[in-house]
């Protein structure tokens, strides 16, 4: 049996790429499969970052996967323990026994005439070739191995350590220091109130607010269920209880933005007395879910900053100096540690090049089909998550639904399929959030469109509906036969036939 030769390659092995090659192994059995995994672990994010606090900030209800319920008391859940079940969902399956660690994909080639992809991978510092029929990408949207990190004047100058979370020193004595914290997203809120613990004093410093909502790390609903039900069903009520809520909450925020904002103020002013300067450091020029809601679990922000352990500057930096930062209002924060929660670099299928019949594609001229496939690239399936629910819930529904393309373009005898714009479709972001990381990366990340398949739903219930239960073949969607693998693409006449 080939060693290099696959049905089907999963490119990244943390939560995505278990979860697909879970659906893999249930929905297609008779596949021969492989994950390659860049770094030397499995978990992703999980296994990656490393810094105080870290946590989900989705609830495990719908962060854990469809098939294997969250067991444990806390539904917001440590790093650590989402590491843990991530692994052990892939020994419990088997699906570790697949994973190729080391393997850091660099080239995609797809070849019409022998209808399979020629992978290129670094292994030990040698490149490699493998290949297959069909390619999941489970690489998430972020680079690993850097993030962001602007250039900040007079940073050489700083006598004290500055640290980036993403490559969080595991030695890092921060006892009885001053500490502060550049930033206002979910890696901040979550470090200061870990680090106030600890520390002296923490400042997080952001040049604009941020919203943020403090819901209870115990979902009390959940335990009930769990005493008076089978685990299964106990898990798969609060997922839909959660879901239904989170879709609710994040239509009502799009739909009415100034009550949206009221209501969030309101419990802010409840966490934080009337005597704290919301309007300043809480109070953000736009409106709710234009960008990602940050949440901490039990108000434990909101503690830290009421017993003086941490406070918040909102306003821009002039320059670090020996003692710190000094801001364009003159004043001088004084720090023993600066730490540079300044966001993620965006990266695309893990950065690897794509060429489809040896012409390198531009992936920002394509277009997202069906949440699920990018337009002109044969038997490629990109998974990405929602940007207003949790990760898991759309990677489950792409996974299963690849698993039906599969096993369709078996039953008809296809060997490959590729999605095609029809007619003329406005091209719009393909996230849409006004995020830092998402507003640098928008020139280069693929597009959608202004409509149906092109159109990226944020709605866990429609997706359920098209995914699960639409069908598999359209106008837009070509499917090409074996004995046509050595013509061209551009078909004229695709296949139609009903799922």
């Amino acid at each position: 049996m080939s060693d290099t030769h696959f049905d089907v390659l999963i490119i990244g092995a943390g939560l995505s790429g278990v979860g697909a090659a879970w659906h893999l192994q249930t929905h297609c059995p008779g596949k021969r499969y492989a994950i390659l995994e860049a770094r030397d672990t499995m978990g992703g994010t999980w296994d990656l970052f490393r810094y105080p606090g870290i946590r989900s900030d989705s609830d495990m209800y719908t962060l854990g996967y469809s098939f294997r319920p969250w067991r444990q008391g806390k539904a917001i859940a440590d790093g650590p323990s989402i590491l843990k079940y991530v692994e052990e969902t892939a020994q419990e399956s088997g699906i570790d026994q697949h994973i190729r660690y080391g393997h850091r994909v660099t080239r995609l080639s797809w070849s019409s005439e022998e209808a399979a992809w020629t992978v290129e991978v670094e292994h030990q510092g040698k490149s490699r070739q493998l290949s297959c029929r069909f390619l999941i990408n489970c690489s998430g949207y972020y680079r690993y191995d850097q993030g962001y990190a602007p250039e900040f004047p007079g940073s050489a100058r700083f006598k004290g350590q500055i640290v980036h979370p993403q490559h969080w020193p595991q030695d890092l004595d921060y006892r009885g220091k001053r500490v502060v914290v550049i930033g206002s997203g979910a890696t901040a809120v979550t470090l200061v109130p870990a680090m106030a613990e600890e520390a002296v004093h923490v400042t997080m410093l952001q040049r604009s607010p941020t919203y943020i909502v403090s819901l209870p790390d115990v979902d009390l609903i959940a335990r009930t269920l769990d005493r008076l039900l089978p685990p299964m069903a106990a898990y798969q009520l609060t997922r839909w209880k959660n879901v239904s809520l989170q879709t609710l909450f994040y239509n009502f925020c799009r739909r009415y933005p100034k009550l949206a904002r009221k209501m969030i103020l309101s419990q802010l002013r409840a966490q934080l007395g009337e005597q704290f300067d919301i309007d300043t450091h809480f109070n953000p020029s736009y409106n709710p879910w234009e960008q990602r809601l940050c949440l901490v679990p039990n108000g434990d922000l909101f503690r830290a900053l009421r017993k003086g352990r941490a406070s918040v500057e909102t306003d821009q930096i002039e320059a670090f100096t020996e003692k710190g930062i000094r801001l364009q209002s003159g004043k001088e924060l004084e720090a023993d540690i600066i730490v540079t929660a300044t966001g993620l670099n965006m990266l695309i299928l893990g950065g690897a090049e794509v060429w489809v019949d040896n012409a390198q594609v531009d992936l920002a001229q394509t277009l997202n089909y069906r949440g699920s496939m990018l337009s002109d690239i044969p038997n490629l399936a990109l998974i990405m998550g929602y940007t207003n629910a949790s990760w898991t819930l759309k990677a489950d529904l792409v996974s299963h639904y690849i698993c039906r393309l599969i096993n369709y373009m078996d039953r008809q005898g296809y060997a490959y399929c590729v999605p095609r714009e029809q007619g003329e479709v406005q091209k719009e972001p393909i996230l849409d959030l006004k995020s830092g990381y998402v507003l640098r990366a928008l020139n280069w990340l693929p597009k959608q469109g202004d409509r149906t398949p092109w159109r990226l739903n944020q709605n866990y219930l429609l997706d359920l509906l098209n995914f699960r239960f639409g069908a598999l073949t359209g106008a837009e969607l070509e499917f090409v036969r074996p004995t046509q693998a050595s013509a061209t693409l551009n078909l004229s006449s695709p296949a139609t036939a009903s799922s």
